[in-house]
């Protein structure tokens, strides 16, 4: 750990709370009035008062707080002796998709936060210790790559490549984090601080209808589809709008929307297969300018990863073709790629006997939980999400479900401590 940002104490917190009533107090941060929801990229003034946040929730629970080399925080219970080895984490993060749902993210800190009141209310000291972790830029939305904070954790990601990440603005990771008072000379694996995970367990709204179809209010994951995100650069040849006859035009934006229906088709025409283009941008985009390039995201899943490689080749082929016939050229960039990841066989049957009511299910979402699990042992629960709508502000939790979630990540995390 390369910061303390609180105080330790081992006595027993009088703080009780509701996850309700922990998200309410954040439900005014980052709101978006141009697209509705929630923008909190890593590191902006809405994430960082989220963080301010959750300091403060954490120090009044006398958990000692701490921020590692690579930005992530941890909020630790300690036991009699300090000794942090073999322990139990939780936690998720705070930071959001561009116009995305209140509780992806910030539900599992808040859930974290109410199931150590529940566990301290017990009275019992553990015997193992407990940590809430807050991992920035899960959603990949400032600097393109998704977990980046577990990602370099883990080793996931080269640590030079993670400092000349840039953002749409141009500033590097290197720049962001050493103005939040990280050195970027030192980010990357911490085989230290992951000496001391014995498990992790994320809480998380779930992020589509299995909970709604089977009319439960948690359940268990069992599995992360494989997914990756790729950038297609379709360079052409820029222009007047008024004066260049459409004869005569070298149109990467017309390439590009050829494309992304191509990318619709060879996803529909494989089973099982999820294919996205969420997030395009034209150089130098003016309304009365032929774009010079368009660059442009695909998101790829599919349980066999062997099928995810195969379907981007396919795209890669056919968006080549689609770029000669319109007199233009295309590059593809893979900016992160993870393969599918079944969760600790073990860890899950010992949620199974704390949460016996609780179903199994898959997920296509990808979470920290999904990249540490490549060196702890890890295991998520799913809170259910009525919309079945999730990376929208249509994204939603019941407060009921909300603290059943709570309690059902309280019963998990006192099976594991004790």
């Amino acid at each position: 750990m390369t910061r303390t940002t609180g105080a330790s104490s081992n006595k027993t917190s009088t703080t009780t709370a509701t996850v309700t009533g922990l998200m309410s107090d954040i439900a005014g941060t980052g709101t978006d009035p141009l697209r509705g929801g929630y923008t909190r990229p890593v590191y902006s003034t809405a994430e960082l008062d989220l963080r301010t946040w959750f300091i403060d929730q954490a120090t009044k629970r006398g958990l000692s707080v701490e921020t590692d080399r690579n930005g992530a925080i941890w909020a630790w219970w300690d036991i009699p002796g300090g000794n942090r080895s073999n322990s139990i984490v939780t936690g998720s993060h705070l930071d959001s998709v561009p116009g995305g749902g209140p509780f992806d993210g910030p539900l599992g800190v808040a859930a974290a936060l109410a199931a150590v009141d529940i566990l301290k209310a017990r009275s019992p000291i553990p015997k193992r210790p407990l940590a809430i972790a807050v991992f920035p830029e899960e959603e990949g939305s400032r600097f393109g790559v998704a977990c980046l904070g577990s990602r370099l954790l883990t080793g996931a990601i080269d640590p030079n490549k993670a400092r000349n990440l840039r953002d749409p603005d141009g500033n590097t990771f290197a720049d962001i984090a050493m103005a939040n008072a990280l050195d970027p000379r030192y980010i990357g694996r911490d085989d230290q601080l992951l000496g001391q995970i014995g498990a992790f367990v994320e809480l998380h709204v779930e992020q589509g209808r299995g909970l709604i179809d089977l009319d439960q209010p948690v359940a268990i994951a069992s599995s992360i589809l494989g997914h990756g995100r790729w950038r297609l650069s379709i360079h052409g040849q820029g222009n007047h709008a008024g004066t260049t006859l459409m004869a005569d035009r070298n149109d990467p934006m017309v390439a590009a929307s050829r494309v992304v229906v191509t990318i619709r088709d060879a996803a529909r025409n494989q089973p099982h297969a999820r294919a996205t283009v969420g997030r395009l941008q034209p150089v130098p985009s003016g309304t009365n300018v032929i774009a010079s390039r368009v660059d442009f995201w695909l998101d790829v899943r599919h349980p066999e990863d062997a099928i995810t490689a195969s379907l981007v080749e396919a795209i890669h082929h056919e968006a080549r073709l689609i770029a000669a016939d319109e007199g233009c050229t295309v590059e593809l960039t893979e900016e992160s790629l993870s393969p599918t990841v079944h969760f600790d066989p073990g860890l899950q049957k010992q949620l199974q006997l704390a949460l016996p009511e609780a179903p199994i299910l898959d997920t296509g979402a990808g979470h920290d939980a999904g990249v540490l699990a490549a060196l702890v042992p890890t295991a998520m629960v799913f809170v259910r999400n009525p919309s079945g709508i999730s990376h929208s502000p249509e994204e939603h939790v019941v407060d009921e479900d909300a603290e059943l979630g709570a309690q059902a990540l309280a019963e998990a995390l006192a099976t594991l401590m004790n």
